[in-house]
C-alpha cells in the first residue's frame, strides 16, 4: 500500500469545501454522477474511433447503490476507468495553474460562495462533506489490474492494488451524520432527477426495501433496482417540450455552477448542415477567463457521441465564457483533434454559431437593458477582444460593446452616443489610458464639456489596443439613398489625447493671444528640450495650465508604458509627449516677462510633470519635480 500526501492546493480546497463552501450538501451526488457520465463519454468515443477499443463490449450505465444500515452510498460506472497514475493525477492533484493564487485571494465572504468549486472542475472532493472516508476502486479499459484509492480527506490518501471484474470506477462513500440525512431512497432519487435527469446514460438506483407478511409486519428485506433518469440528450429535444428549469439544471450539470445561467440560446439547424447547439452565458465570469490556460466551456458531440471538451477551436477565444454543447450529424465519429482544426463542417458550424450568439446578444441588449448591463459587467472586455480579432463580425460587435461617458451615468453604446451628437459634430470622441475617475477629471475634456461635446471614457487597458483598430463606426440611418437602399452613416473615432482631435473646438480667433504666446512657447521648448516632441498653444484648455497629447502617428504614452511593463520595451520606440499650454493661465503668462532661465526651466518642467500626473502617469524623476515645485513656491 502506497501512502501519498495531498498537493497543497487540494488540502486548501478540501478545507474550503468541508467547512464553508457548499451550503447545499446534496450537490455532491450531481458531481459524482457527472464524473461517471464523463467516463462513459470517453470510453464510448474510443469504441468508435480507436481500433484497440472496438472489441470492447460497451453497455453504458451508472449504478447508485444505497445501504442505509451500513451507512454507505456508492456510484459505479463501466466507463474508461483509471490506473494508478490516473488516480494520483485526478484525485491527488489539481493540475491548474493559478489555483493556489486564486484560493489565497478568496475573501472570507467569497469562500462562502457555493459556485466556486465547479470552477476548478474538481467536484469529486465535494463528497467529503457527507463522507468520513471515500474509497475509489477503478480499472482502466484494456488493463488487467485494478486499483483502490482511499482517503479520509485530511492529509493524504492511500493507493493499493484491488480487484474489479470489468473496466470502470466505483466510488464508495462511508457516510457521516450529514450524509445519512440525504441518503435514503427517495432523497437519492430526488437529487438525481433534479440534477442529472438529462444524463445520456441510464442511471439505476438499488436499495433495500422491507417485505411484509399478510398482517403488515416486516418479515425481511428485498433488494430492488430501478432506473431513475430519462436519459435523453436535452439539446436534442424540441424546445417546446422544455421549461426554463430544465435548461437551468442541465446548465448546472455541465458547468458545475451552483447558480443558473444569465441566459441561453438553443438552436437546431437542418439543411446543408444538420446540428444542434445549446449555449449558456454564466452570471459570473469564470475565474480563469483571463488565463492563457483557460478551460473551454463547450463540448463537442457527433451524433450524440461525446468527442471532446478540451478544444479551444470550437468557438472564438473572445466567446470563451460560453458554456454548452455542439452536436453535429455531419462529422465522422473518428475525427481527430488535428482534423477538427481544419474541418470545413466544423468551421461552418462555428461561423453560424457565432452569428447566432451575437444576434441573441443584440436582442437582449435591445429588449432587456438590465440583463444586458449584468452581461456587460462580466463580459464587456471579451467582446472588445472580438472587435480586434473578429473582422467578419466587427460591425455587430461595435453595437454590443459598452463604454462609460462624460455625459451620462452608467454604460452607453456607440449607437446611443451618435444619437445624442450635435448636428454638426463629425467625430466620435473618446479618452483612454487610465482609471475612470482620472479620465473624467482630465484637463483634456475642459473645452469639450464647455461645448457640450460628449466624450466616451475608455478605462480598460485593452481599449488602447482595440479602439485604434476600429477607425469608423457605421450605422444604418433609417433613410434611403438615391438607389432606394437604406443609407449607412459612419463616424470616425478620435482620441482627445491626440494632437489632431481639437479641430471641432473652433479656431484661435484672438491673434494677439497667439502672438503673446510665441515667446512663451519658444522659452518652454528650449527649457524642455528632448523631454517633449513639441510645445503648442492649446485649444482644449480653459482652466488648467497644461496638458499632454500624443502625436497622431505615435502610440499613447500610457500604451508605451503598458508595453514596457509587459516586457516588450525592445520593440517600442521612445514616445515623447506634445505639451499644450493654456496661454491665458497666469502661470503660463508669467513666463512672458521671465528672464531668469532657472525659473523658466522650473516652470516649464513643473507644467509638464503635473500634466503627466493628471493623466495618471509616473514621473521618471519625482524628486526633481518636488525640488522644482519647492523653488517656485519659495519665490
Amino acid at each position: 500500500m502506497a501512502q501519498h500526501i495531498f498537493q497543497t492546493e487540494v488540502s486548501e480546497l478540501l478545507n474550503l469545501i468541508i467547512h464553508s463552501l457548499y451550503s447545499n450538501r446534496e450537490i455532491f451526488l450531481r458531481e459524482l454522477v457527472s464524473n461517471a457520465s464523463d467516463a462513459l463519454d470517453k470510453l464510448k468515443y474510443l469504441t468508435v474511433s480507436d481500433d484497440l477499443y472496438k472489441g470492447v463490449v460497451f453497455e453504458p450505465r451508472i449504478d447508485v447503490s444505497l445501504d442505509v444500515e451500513g451507512r454507505t452510498l456508492s456510484i459505479a460506472d463501466n466507463g474508461i476507468g483509471m490506473n494508478e497514475q490516473d488516480l494520483v493525477e485526478s484525485l491527488g492533484t489539481i493540475a491548474r495553474s493559478g489555483t493556489r493564487t486564486f484560493l489565497k485571494r478568496l475573501s472570507a465572504e467569497a469562500k462562502k460562495d457555493s459556485n466556486l468549486i465547479g470552477q476548478f472542475g474538481v467536484g469529486f472532493y465535494s463528497a467529503f462533506m457527507v463522507a468520513s472516508r471515500i474509497e475509489v476502486t477503478s480499472r482502466k479499459a484494456l488493463d488487467e489490474r485494478a486499483w483502490k484509492w482511499s482517503s479520509d480527506g485530511k492529509e493524504g490518501y492511500e493507493i493499493e492494488e484491488a480487484a474489479r471484474e470489468a473496466a470502470g470506477t466505483t466510488v464508495l462513500l462511508h457516510l457521516n451524520d450529514d450524509g445519512v440525512e440525504v441518503a435514503d431512497r427517495w432523497g437519492v432519487q430526488g437529487i438525481v432527477r433534479r440534477y442529472s435527469n438529462h444524463i445520456a446514460y441510464p442511471i439505476f438506483l438499488s436499495w433495500d426495501e422491507a417485505t411484509r407478511d399478510d398482517k403488515g409486519d416486516v418479515k425481511g428485506k428485498e433488494r430492488k433496482t430501478e432506473r431513475i433518469n430519462e436519459g435523453t440528450a436535452l439539446w436534442r429535444r424540441p424546445k417546446a417540450e422544455l421549461k426554463g428549469a430544465d435548461y437551468e439544471e442541465f446548465y448546472k450539470q455541465i458547468s458545475y455552477d451552483g447558480e443558473g445561467p444569465l441566459f441561453y440560446l438553443h438552436t437546431r439547424a437542418e439543411g446543408a448542415l444538420e446540428y444542434c447547439t445549446l449555449f449558456f452565458v454564466p452570471k459570473k465570469a469564470p475565474f480563469d477567463l483571463y488565463h492563457a490556460d483557460y478551460r473551454p466551456g463547450v463540448k463537442l458531440y457527433v451524433k450524440r457521441v461525446f468527442i471532446t471538451d478540451d478544444d479551444k477551436e470550437l468557438m472564438p477565444v473572445y466567446l470563451r465564457f460560453l458554456r454548452g454543447v455542439v452536436d453535429s450529424e455531419d462529422l465522422p465519429l473518428n475525427v481527430s483533434r488535428e482534423i477538427l482544426q481544419q474541418n470545413k463542417v466544423l468551421a461552418n458550424i462555428k461561423t453560424a454559431s457565432v452569428k447566432r450568439a451575437l444576434a441573441e446578444f443584440k436582442r437582449i441588449a435591445e429588449t432587456d437593458g438590465e440583463k444586458w448591463n449584468e452581461f456587460i459587467e462580466q463580459f464587456n472586455r471579451p467582446l472588445k477582444e472580438g472587435l480586434y480579432s473578429d473582422w467578419a463580425n466587427r460591425e455587430e460587435l461595435a453595437d454590443l460593446v459598452r463604454f462609460k461617458s462624460s455625459a451620462v451615468e452608467g454604460w452607453t453604446s456607440l449607437s446611443a452616443y451618435v444619437s445624442r451628437m450635435k448636428g454638426d459634430q463629425k467625430f466620435i470622441y473618446y479618452i483612454s489610458g487610465g482609471a475612470e475617475n482620472t479620465l473624467k477629471a482630465s484637463p483634456l475634456l475642459e473645452a469639450y464639456k464647455a461645448k457640450n461635446i460628449e466624450v466616451l471614457v475608455m478605462d480598460e487597458e485593452i481599449d488602447d489596443i482595440v479602439i485604434p483598430s476600429l477607425p469608423k463606426y457605421k450605422r444604418v440611418s433609417g433613410l434611403l439613398d438615391k438607389d432606394g437602399k437604406e443609407a449607412v452613416q459612419e463616424w470616425e473615432l478620435k482620441a482627445v489625447n491626440r494632437a489632431g482631435a481639437d479641430t471641432e473646438l473652433g479656431g484661435r480667433e484672438d491673434k494677439d493671444a497667439e502672438k503673446r504666446a510665441v515667446p512663451i512657447i519658444e522659452k518652454m521648448k528650449k527649457a524642455l528640450g528632448e523631454r517633449v516632441k513639441d510645445v503648442r498653444l492649446s485649444r482644449r484648455l480653459l482652466d488648467s495650465p497644461s496638458c499632454i497629447v500624443a502625436d497622431e502617428n505615435d502610440p499613447s504614452i500610457q500604451m508605451a508604458q503598458m508595453l514596457k511593463a509587459m516586457g516588450q520595451s525592445g520593440g517600442v520606440p521612445e514616445v515623447k509627449p506634445i505639451l499644450e499650454v493654456n496661454g491665458e493661465h497666469p502661470l503660463v503668462k508669467s513666463l512672458a516677462l521671465a528672464e531668469d532661465e532657472g525659473k523658466i526651466a522650473d516652470t516649464a518642467a513643473v507644467l509638464l510633470d503635473q500634466a503627466l500626473l493628471v493623466e495618471g502617469l509616473k514621473l521618471n524623476d519625482p524628486a526633481d519635480f518636488v525640488k522644482r515645485l519647492n523653488r517656485l513656491l519659495s519665490n
